[in-house]
């Protein structure tokens, strides 16, 4: 068999539709975020990132880097294996009682990624609850259906952030089966935020277990940054909580929170957590660290709040259409994938500008945007740069305005 010639057509076909990722080969500059060295060819020695999750620059934090290094120095680079089998080390301790905290549930359990967290939650509920039916909300992350599907409980989808068609849904299940609603805070590509409240409550009068994905809200929203759960009260409503590490924290790393029982049984029976090399002592603490800034420090927050709204207004005031959403992401929309591609191909070679290009499976065909997240970190220069080459590329590529 000639797999190469078959993997190769279907990169082919992928390439065709303008859907083929290209990784930018950049590399993080300590202290001088969002700038970044590029090794991508024809392409400025340092460009401005505007597309990274690392929503509050707190993977630049001179606290959370010396915690880092300090742990380094006294416990060495690798967590030596599973906890099963070289131990708990005392940092994940640490870091899952601090996120228990940030949450106010009682236990919290860490895992290598958000990806993994929400896979092998779902998957672990899904399979060995009695009679689970999970019910998912049609824009979950890829991660959630994963699990989802890996568990091989029974799925129902309920449309998109709409706490009525998750009731008739609800209702029409059997009383005994055990109902797992999963949804998340802050959807990822269109920036809107979900009803909460509405859906904790339609869950609450079935008997539903809520599963509550947090990743792109924890941090930063919330008076300590426990995201909208926290925002809007709810947090003690919500049976898990999941989240990351890995974005506004700047480190790495997933994690759950709810229960000691709810913690443990997870615990004891996902594999996904049972067979994966612990997270590194240091990273551990270094998240640790970055958590505990947040919980007190508001500045971040209101820094990245001021420049999230400067570009939203530099950008209706050229005409520049973008998502209209009560959160940090600012989708500016493309509607054609090729368009797309070279958007981004010629804000990094011509303007040092870096926003990847979101396509196809990522997003629905049609709805190709590039995808920006201010942070602190960026200044004023930063975002008028940013819009004034939109505008010119804008006129040069025929791209629609924003209808007034």
């Amino acid at each position: 068999m000639e797999f190469d010639k078959m993997f190769n057509a279907q990169l082919d076909k992928l390439k065709e539709e303008g859907n083929y990722r290209i990784f930018a080969e950049l590399e993080r500059l300590c202290g001088a975020f969002p700038t970044a060295k590029s090794h991508i060819e024809d392409s400025p020695d340092k460009v401005t990132v505007w597309c990274s999750n690392d929503y509050l620059g707190m993977g630049q934090n001179p606290k959370v880097r010396q915690v880092m290094k300090e742990v380094i120095d006294s416990c060495g680079v690798g967590a030596g294996g599973t906890r099963n089998i070289s131990g708990t080390n005392h940092h994940h301790v640490r870091l899952e009682e601090e996120l228990a905290d940030l949450h106010g549930k009682e236990a919290a359990l860490v895992f290598t990624s958000g990806y993994v967290s929400n896979w092998a939650s779902l998957s672990t509920l899904g399979s060995r609850l009695p009679d689970a039916v999970i019910l998912s909300d049609e824009l979950n992350h890829a991660s959630m259906i994963e699990g989802i599907r890996h568990s091989r409980a029974k799925k129902i989808i309920w449309k998109h952030n709409d706490p009525e068609d998750l009731d008739r849904k609800l209702a029409a299940l059997p009383v005994n089966s055990t109902k797992i609603v999963a949804f998340e805070s802050v959807y990822s590509m269109d920036g809107d935020i979900c009803p909460m409240k509405e859906i904790v409550e339609v869950a609450e009068k079935h008997g539903a277990l809520t599963y509550l994905d947090e990743v792109h809200a924890v941090g930063l929203y919330g008076p300590r940054g426990g995201g909208i759960s926290e925002q809007e009260g709810l947090a003690d409503r919500i049976t898990l909580i999941e989240g990351t590490l890995g974005k506004a924290y700047g480190c790495i790393g997933g994690y759950v929170t709810g229960s000691a029982a709810l913690c443990d049984f997870l615990r004891s029976f996902s594999s996904g957590f049972i067979f994966t090399t612990a997270l590194p002592p240091a990273v551990a603490a270094a998240a640790t660290a970055s958590i505990q800034h947040l919980k007190t420090s508001n500045a971040e927050r209101k820094a990245q709040r001021r420049q999230v709204q400067r570009l939203r207004d530099k950008l209706d005031a050229y005409g520049i259409p973008h998502m209209d959403n009560p959160s940090h992401i600012i989708p500016v929309m493309i509607k054609d994938p090729v368009k797309c591609r070279m958007l981004s191909d010629i804000l990094m070679r011509d303007y040092g500008i870096y926003v990847q290009p979101i396509n196809y499976p990522t997003v629905p065909k049609g709805t190709e945007r590039l995808r920006f997240t201010p942070s602190p970190l960026h200044s004023d220069a930063d975002i008028d740069r940013l819009v004034e080459a939109l505008m010119i590329l804008w006129k040069q590529c025929a791209l629609a305005h924003a209808v007034a």
